[in-house]
């Protein structure tokens, strides 16, 4: 009734002929009367009477006694009876939205019944031995939780799993993980050795070193599936919008791989929050209601009149949403629902079903509010805890029953508010005194031997001012949190720690501590954050220079190399000792960026002004030197840099993959750039470098790739893209591209190529830019499409950036040869020859010869040099384009017989590999020699898929089903699953079988 105004003068009634007068006790008789109409040991329709015959003699308003009489009798109601009406219409067995306790005639009228069905359809393919994912997204109140429990209550023979994400849980390493697990820890000892100890020390259960998050995620998917063998596991992640980052990994990673298990998960997220890991699941969108069906849900839990204007309103302000629609009316109550008195100002469904929420709390006894707010302050749910800190805090015993009365918090074996807007609506309800409090106490009650992070947590939160006690407490937080692979939880311990730390210097220190822990964990937005307090505090001389070197890292792999350059040359300048070091960094950031870019040239002109190296010379020192002077045309130091890069395990390699794959490219050495991706593949799969091992596995792609190897390129990338998509790692497009151009069918590989150029000219990466103009000139001659050739060639060698010398200059040369111009052919041939030289490997020189023998009037040792050292160097492709030149020059001097047999062995090759544009261009000239090719049938391993190609190459070496389920990050049962399809599809029945099978098509 607090909207109502009273007026402040005599009232009058029937034209002015009745005057109610004010007197000094018509408001004490007023409230008198209305506290007695709200009396509960009054019968109700005595209340009522009571408050309609009082009031029509009080009469304090300008208007009739019957709308007054409404008005008293609508607030008895509400303050009497309301919560009684809800629980009897509650307990005659009604479903209710959101548990809101407003129940609604027929819950299937609102939910969507195709989100619905897609839902049981993912269940019951659960129950039959296909699992599978689904997100379910949409705003708050729009029925995501009501659906979750609508499709899972009642599930017979199904092991239910359930984890709500809290807010205050998303610093916390595995936090969700150990929720949603906690029924399932007595199965950990029966895993793996190594899946048992990772999951215990990302757990808290045990100790060890830090543990790989895929070693974690594979661990997790062995604990559901064993317990699946059981029953059927259904997860259910609501709210995942605030998970730990290392829970949403593992919980995603798992997702992904549970297509043969008897798993399913379904995932609730609020709208208008990303989450990376879950991208690329199914989603399911819950939109909001249409106005027919928000009217019959209004009207469905209205327990009285409401004024038409009022329900309009409500309906606008509501947009649709189903919780604001049956919250908007409790926060309003009958008094304003009948009268239309003060309805607030419009604000966002959210907002407004908060405020409802907080409004019921405000009506609580203190004792309960205090409780409830012990219950959002402390996410684990623990009664325990609950409990023990609600005693401290003097709460008396009656607080539970009067919380659980008003429906706003389930107490039990777990406490649960009955919608996380409850959690949100109570702490944010709270002075920061209040919450300062509830913290204090429970960290007194938090055993700091079994949680010592929780207890430091919530002492830290208990704080105003700065502690340097509880600094180094957190301190040993973010250590033990960095010991089991929760890089973000490390962060934000250092990052609370720092916020505890009064002497400015530590401060800045430890800032920048929390830093490069955020950027481990990949947010680099905070790290930023975070390099930006410590520069506003008093930081050394190595201080900026750290700054500027995580300002550098961050933009480097947050997709902006160009950025990356500056910072990294400021941190040469700041730091002489190690400046030669960050500016070799700064090329390696440059040159990805592209060749002819500012960043590029400014990192080199940066380079080139770098002081000499005091005392003795490092490979760093050496490295930088020979580069710079090969960018700046020096071929002499090729040899150099050849032999630095043939020192695999020179740890010089190990942060600067992008640069040793660009040089190996660029120096025409194939074997090298396989041992250098393979080194750092070995490397990551060791170290649980995650961030690296995907782009190892593009690197090898490529590599297959340019051997003519597609088969394995595809394994590679399969492999790659799945780890990929856990570490949201950015595609690597390198060995796809070449692979689609070696292959040779337009309609693969000319969509790619305008995807991946449509990309790099919106992120602004001309090396990649480049790449693909080289690639779609090997496709197009690949395809005797020779003009479309030489454009792109030309355009792939315009900025000289590294890899054009063998990928794009011997496209360039033919293409030019082909189209009858002569002198780009022998000016882009000289350009080649000189690189060719320097390097010397099978592959330069072999091309080199191939080439030659093109521009020459008396070819033939140069077609059979060609054909040898690329015999050689491995590469089939290049090898069957040498017999192809060689074959059709033989046709063309009268040789046929020699040509038919150099064609036939060319065709043979290219249809091995699968170049068909190439074996389109052999078969032409071999028929033109006088002989008909056989058709190529489609070859049995090239039925399979990517992942099945990947298991079927893995279990022919003699590795068990656990041991590659282990290397490929899936369980025993789902590798089963895929190598019955293998058997299937290429017709074996061993193991045995299938190893000879993948040997006669390699």
């Amino acid at each position: 009734m607090n909207e109502v105004h009273l007026p402040q003068g005599d009232a009058f009634a029937k034209g002015g002929r009745e005057r109610y007068g004010l007197t000094p006790r018509t408001w004490q008789d007023f409230a008198a009367c209305l506290r007695q109409s709200a009396d509960p040991s009054v019968p109700l329709p005595a209340r009522a009477a009571r408050a309609y015959l009082h009031i029509a003699f009080i009469h304090p308003y300008p208007d009739s006694n019957a709308r007054l009489a409404l008005l008293v009798l609508a607030h008895a109601l509400e303050a009497g009876t309301w919560a009684v009406v809800r629980a009897e219409r509650k307990s005659q067995g009604q479903v209710a939205w959101h548990d809101s306790g407003v129940a609604s005639a027929t819950v299937s009228e609102y939910i969507p019944p195709a989100a619905r069905a897609v839902l049981v359809d993912l269940l019951a393919g659960a129950r039959a031995g296909r699992g599978g994912a689904a997100v379910v997204r949409g705003e708050a109140g729009i029925g995501k939780t009501t659906l979750l429990r609508h499709v899972t209550d009642g599930l017979s023979g199904v092991r239910l799993l359930w984890v709500n994400g809290a807010e205050f849980e998303a610093d916390f390493a595995y936090a969700a993980v150990h929720q949603l697990t906690r029924p399932l820890h007595e199965r950990i000892g029966g895993l793996p050795a190594a899946q048992r100890n990772a999951l215990a020390v990302a757990l808290g259960l045990g100790e060890g070193g830090t543990p790989s998050r895929f070693a974690v995620g594979l661990a997790l998917l062995g604990l559901l599936s064993d317990a699946a063998r059981e029953q059927s596991v259904v997860c259910v992640v609501d709210d995942a919008q605030w998970l730990d980052r290392a829970s949403a990994q593992a919980l995603a990673f798992v997702a992904r791989r549970v297509a043969n298990e008897s798993v399913a998960f379904v995932f609730g997220v609020r709208d208008a929050h990303v989450i990376a890991e879950l991208e690329g699941l199914p989603v399911l969108t819950l939109p909001r209601l249409s106005d027919q069906v928000a009217r019959r849900l209004l009207a469905s839990s209205l327990l009285g009149p409401v004024d038409d204007q009022v329900r309009e309103r409500i309906l606008a302000e509501a947009r649709g949403n189903p919780l604001a629609l049956l919250e908007l009316p409790r926060r309003l109550g009958p008094a304003v629902l009948a009268g239309g008195f003060g309805l607030p100002t419009p604000v966002s469904p959210a907002s407004r079903i908060e405020q409802s929420y907080q409004q019921q709390v405000s009506r609580l006894s203190e004792d309960a509010r205090v409780l409830l707010l012990v219950a959002a302050a402390e996410p684990l749910g623990d009664p325990g805890l609950l409990w023990r800190a609600a005693d401290l805090l003097g709460v008396g015993p009656q607080a539970g029953p009067e919380a659980e009365a008003s429906e706003l918090i389930e107490l039990g074996g777990q406490s649960r508010f009955r919608h996380p807007l409850v959690r949100s609506a109570v702490y944010t309800a709270a002075s920061p005194a209040e919450r300062r409090r509830v913290h204090g106490a429970l960290a007194q009650v938090t055993d700091p031997l079994t949680a010592p992070d929780r207890r430091s947590w919530h002492r830290a939160q208990s704080l105003s001012r700065p502690d340097e006690e509880v600094a180094a407490d957190l301190l040993r937080c973010a250590e033990r949190a960095r010991r089991r692979g929760g890089a973000a939880a490390e962060a934000a311990f250092l990052e609370q720690a720092t916020g505890l730390t009064a002497e400015p210097r530590l401060r800045a220190e430890r800032s920048l501590a929390a830093a490069r822990a955020a950027m481990e964990a990949g947010s680099f937005e905070s790290a930023l954050t975070l390099v930006e307090a410590a520069e506003g505090g008093p930081i050394d001389a190595t201080g900026r220079v750290q700054a500027e070197l995580l300002r550098g890292r961050a933009a480097f792999f947050g997709d902006g190399a160009a950025e990356a350059v500056g910072h990294l040359v400021a941190a040469a300048d700041l730091d002489p000792g190690r400046a030669r070091t960050h500016l070799l960094d700064a090329l390696q950031a440059g040159l990805v960026v592209g060749r002819s870019s500012p960043a590029a040239r400014d990192a080199l002109a940066a380079a080139r002004r770098a002081p000499a190296p005091a005392g003795e010379r490092s490979t760093a020192d050496e490295l930088l030197d020979a580069l710079v002077g090969y960018l700046d045309g020096d071929l002499a130091v090729v040899p150099v840099l050849l032999g630095m890069l043939s020192d695999v395990a020179d740890p010089l390699w190990a942060g600067r993959l992008s640069l040793a794959a660009l040089l190996a490219v660029e120096l025409w050495d194939v074997a090298l750039e396989d041992r250098l991706a393979g080194r750092a593949v070995d490397s990551a799969r060791a170290g649980g470098t995650l961030m690296v091992l995907p782009v190892g596995l593009w690197m090898q792609a490529m590599a297959a790739a340019q051997r003519g190897d597609l088969l394995d390129a595809a394994a590679l990338n399969s492999e790659a893209d799945g780890i990929a998509e856990v570490t949201g790692v950015p595609p690597h497009w390198y060995g796809r591209l070449f692979a689609a151009a070696v292959r040779g069918v337009d309609a693969e590989a000319r969509p790619l190529f305008d995807r991946v150029l449509a990309e790099s000219h919106a992120r602004r990466k001309g090396m990649l830019t480049a790449t693909v103009h080289a690639a779609a000139a090997l496709h197009a001659n690949g395809v005797a499409d020779h003009r479309a050739a030489l454009a792109s060639a030309r355009l792939a060698v315009a900025d000289g950036d590294l890899g054009t010398s063998s990928l794009a200059l011997p496209e360039l040369v033919e293409a030019a040869v082909r189209c009858g111009e002569q002198d780009t052919a022998q000016e882009a041939f000289a350009r080649l020859s000189r690189h060719a030289s320097a390097a010397g490997t099978d592959w330069a020189l072999g091309v080199r010869a191939a080439l030659a023998a093109l521009l020459s009037d008396d070819p033939a040792e140069l077609h059979a040099e060609a054909v040898a050292r690329l015999d050689a160097a491995g590469l089939r492709v290049w090898r069957g384009r040498a017999l192809l030149h060689q074959g059709a020059w033989l046709r063309r001097d009268g040789r046929r017989g020699q040509a038919r047999e150099a064609l036939r062995t060319a065709h043979e090759l290219f249809t091995a590999v699968g170049a068909e544009g190439f074996a389109e261009r052999a078969r032409v000239e071999l028929a033109a020699a006088g002989e008909q090719a056989r058709p190529a049938g489609l070859g049995a391993v090239e039925l399979l898929t990517g992942q099945e190609l990947n298991i079927a190459r893995l279990v022919a070496t003699g590795a068990t089903s656990r041991e590659v389920a282990d290397r490929l990050f899936l369980s025993p049962r789902t590798i089963d699953a895929h190598l019955r399809s293998v058997f299937r599809k290429l017709d074996v029945t061993s193991r045995r079988q299938l190893a000879d099978v993948l040997g006669r098509d390699a």
